[in-house]
C-alpha cells in the first residue's frame, strides 16, 4: 500500500478544467489530480477503479507519473485552484507535497479519508483538507474507517472541513458521535448517490436534521451536472 519509497506519483487520471462539486468551494473553477489506491474499501465508492482489482485492472487504471509531468498537465488547464483526490492521496505524502509545492501558488485542496494523519511538511501547503470521515455505511469495519487521532491532527491544522457521507437522517447520530469525541468545527454533509434524482431526494431528507445540528450541507454539483461521469 506505501508508494512514498518509490519516486514520483501513482496517477488514477489528471483532468480540468471543471467545478469542484463537493463542499465549501463548490462551484470553483479547478483542476483534479486524482491519485491511485486506497486503504479503505467503501461498498458505495464511485471511484473503484482507482483501488477495486477485482473489477478493474491497475495496468489500465494506474500509471506512475513524475511531478514535473503532472504538474505540465495542469498548468496546461490555466485554473486557479487544484484538488489532489483518490483513492486516498495520503498514501503518497511525500509526492503529494512535492506536487502541492510545485503548483503554488494556486489554491490546494486535498480529499482524504482521515485515517492517515498528514505530515509537519504537507501541512502548509494545502489550503483546505476535505476530510471524509467513512460511517458505517461504508461497509468498513470501524477500526479500519475510524482513527480519531489522524482526524484531530486535521482538525489542529485550523484548514480542515470534515464531510460525512449520508443515507439517511440516521447516519447523523454516528457522525455527530465521531465529531463530539474528535473536537470537529466545521461539519458538512453530503448525500450519498451518484444520480441527480436520488441525491435531491436524499438532501431533502436530510436538510432539516443537518440545519438542526448546526452543520452544513452540500450539493455533488458534478454529479447534478454531468451525471456519473469520469474525469468531470
Amino acid at each position: 500500500m506505501a508508494t512514498d519509497a518509490v519516486s514520483g506519483l501513482v496517477v488514477s487520471e489528471v483532468f480540468g478544467p471543471t467545478l469542484q462539486g463537493e463542499g465549501p468551494s463548490a462551484g470553483r473553477r479547478a483542476g483534479f489530480v486524482r491519485l491511485g489506491r486506497c486503504n479503505l474499501a467503501c461498498t458505495w465508492c464511485d471511484t473503484a477503479f482507482t483501488w477495486d482489482w477485482s473489477r478493474y485492472d491497475p495496468s489500465v487504471e494506474l500509471r506512475r507519473a513524475g511531478v514535473a509531468e503532472v504538474v505540465a498537465e495542469v498548468q496546461a488547464m490555466d485554473v486557479p485552484m487544484v484538488v489532489i483526490t483518490g483513492g486516498e492521496p495520503l498514501l503518497q505524502q511525500s509526492g503529494v507535497a512535492e506536487l502541492a509545492a510545485a503548483l503554488a501558488p494556486r489554491r490546494i485542496e486535498v480529499e482524504t479519508a482521515g485515517t492517515i494523519a498528514p505530515r509537519p511538511e504537507l501541512v502548509p501547503l494545502v489550503h483546505q483538507w476535505n476530510v471524509s470521515p467513512k460511517l458505517a455505511n461504508s461497509g468498513n469495519r470501524r477500526d479500519r474507517r475510524y482513527r480519531p487521532d489522524a482526524l484531530r491532527a486535521f482538525e489542529a491544522t485550523g484548514r480542515a472541513v470534515f464531510k460525512f457521507v449520508a443515507a439517511q437522517p440516521a447516519d447523523l447520530d454516528e457522525a455527530a458521535a465521531i465529531v463530539a469525541e474528535c473536537g470537529l468545527t466545521d461539519v458538512w454533509v453530503m448525500p450519498e448517490g451518484t444520480s441527480a434524482e436520488v441525491l435531491h431526494a436524499r438532501m431533502a431528507a436530510l436538510a432539516d436534521a443537518v440545519v438542526a445540528r448546526g452543520w452544513s450541507l452540500t450539493p455533488r454539483l458534478h454529479v447534478e451536472l454531468w451525471g456519473d461521469k469520469r474525469g468531470v
